[in-house]
């Protein structure tokens, strides 16, 4: 009986057919989307577009899953990705499929980035046909207002004023609420940008008149900004006080704004009463703010009155972390005030506002120039305290500075102290601290440092070995005799 079931076997089930990709695709039963009209297409590319979604595009046919193959198969296929929003519109042809606020948000952040707009307004046209299915349930959708918002600002930074105006009173047309302020905002700035102030104020009266909007600190930022920029400081001045009666608290972009078109007009002693103002206020300093102090006054010629208000903010405490004296130091330094530039830096940095390396270059370099190096010296052993290291090339200038004072020891425990802080030596470094013991015949020491030259491989020769090592020999008789 085993033999006769080995001999005729019982026949094997008929396979069932496989599942292809494109029957579990969410459109498979659905008319393919039709080639673009406003893009050339190669047939053979956009053959495998088609075969690409039958593939990746896994059901149900849904908003959802739509959003799902856009963002994590379409768009990262270098290929194909051009076409999302020619997919995006066949989508909204199916009778059975409606957009939700999700992929309209994700189609207009997309575009705008993209920098697609022509597609955008046809988005905009085709979000006012086919509203969002939350709406029949409430009078608009909430998400409508960031969708548009994506768009005006894309088209107000393409200098496209027109379109951005035109999806704003779209905008306002579907949402049952009032505008939110930062869109006013980017249009208010568009204007300014563009130089038209009086287009700028005229859509900000509308804001606050028509739409009962209110102003924000932004708003009145932009319009003093664009008054200051066109050398119309009295109408800053006049927003500025109108930001007051409303209730608006200024910042420190809207006091740096108004200083730095007070020093444009020439009143010096305003921009001054306004920085004094600030710290009544509590408003902090800024960077820009010591910044706009420092170079209005400087370009007045009062570098000195520079000096002693960064000092006065330094006792109060509202100097800015990260601001950098570099542009005070530098005009004192080519002014031959080093010392004066050197107290500075010294009151601000024991202040907690550190030097950048920068300026204390500029520093050194300055005191250098009028021979201190005593302070030169103290300067640099601070900077390394503080584990800031000078760069191999100043560094060796100082060192030769000191050597030339006849103090090559102290040079000596310099160099051992930047060593430590992380100095990278190079052939000058050695060279001048031995041609320091040379002159005060100090032998043993060159010695050592002439051997620890070979050792880091700064000495290419035998021939160079003995010349120092003479040289040094030479001065220790010299000094006998």
């Amino acid at each position: 009986m085993a033999t006769k079931k080995l001999l005729n076997p019982r026949p094997l089930p008929t396979p069932k057919p496989s599942t292809s990709s494109s029957s579990s695709s969410a459109i498979s039963n659905l008319p393919l989307p039709s080639p673009p009209s406003d893009t050339p297409v190669s047939p053979v590319h956009y053959a495998r577009f088609l075969d690409f979604l039958r593939a990746h595009w896994a059901p149900p046919f849904t908003p959802d899953s739509l959003l799902r193959f856009l963002k994590s198969k379409l768009h990262h296929h270098p290929s194909f990705s051009q076409f999302d929003f020619h997919l995006f519109t066949w989508a909204s042809s199916i009778d059975s499929f409606r957009h939700t606020h999700a992929t309209f948000h994700w189609m207009a952040r997309t575009l705008a980035a993209t920098h697609r707009l022509p597609q955008l307004r046809a988005l905009l046209h085709l979000i006012a046909t086919h509203p969002c299915p939350c709406s029949p349930s409430i009078f608009s959708c909430p998400h409508t207002q960031p969708i548009f918002s994506h768009a005006i600002h894309a088209f107000s930074k393409s200098s496209q004023l027109h379109h951005a105006l035109s999806a704003f009173h779209s905008m306002t047309k579907l949402i049952d609420s009032k505008p939110n302020v930062a869109v006013f905002n980017v249009l208010i700035h568009a204007f300014v940008k563009r130089g038209d102030l009086n287009q700028a104020l005229q859509f900000y009266r509308e804001m606050v008149a028509t739409h009962r909007v209110k102003p924000d600190v932004f708003t009145f930022n932009i319009l003093i900004s664009g008054y200051c920029r066109n050398s119309q400081f009295a109408l800053a001045l006049e927003v500025f006080h109108e930001m007051g009666k409303m209730g608006c608290e200024p910042n420190v972009v809207t006091f740096n704004t108004l200083m730095k078109g007070m020093f444009r007009e020439g009143r010096v002693e305003d921009a001054i009463g306004m920085a004094r103002e600030m710290v009544q206020l509590g408003c902090g300093f800024s960077c820009v703010t010591c910044e706009i102090l420092v170079q209005g006054l400087c370009k007045e010629g009062k570098v000195l009155q520079a000096c002693e208000l960064l000092l006065e903010f330094s006792e109060k405490g509202v100097m800015p972390e990260g601001f950098d004296c570099f542009a005070l130091v530098e005009v004192l330094c080519g002014e031959g005030c080093a010392v004066r530039a050197l107290e500075v830096v010294y009151e601000l940095w024991n202040g907690g506002s550190v030097p950048s390396m920068v300026a204390c270059i500029v520093v050194v370099d300055g005191l250098r120039g009028l021979g201190k190096t005593d302070e030169v010296q103290r300067f640099v052993e601070r900077m390394l305290d503080e584990g800031m290291v000078l760069d191999v090339v100043t560094f060796n200038c100082v060192l030769r500075d000191i050597c030339d004072a006849r103090r090559t020891n102290e040079a000596n425990r310099l160099m051992l102290l930047a060593l430590s802080k992380g100095l990278e030596p190079d052939d000058m470094t050695y060279r001048t601290l031995v041609m320091g013991y040379m002159g005060e015949g100090g032998r043993e020491e060159g010695e050592l440092l002439v051997n620890e030259m070979l050792d880091r491989g700064f000495i290419p020769d035998l021939a160079s070995y003995n010349k120092l090592m003479s040289g040094l020999s030479n001065c220790r008789r010299s000094k006998q005799i």
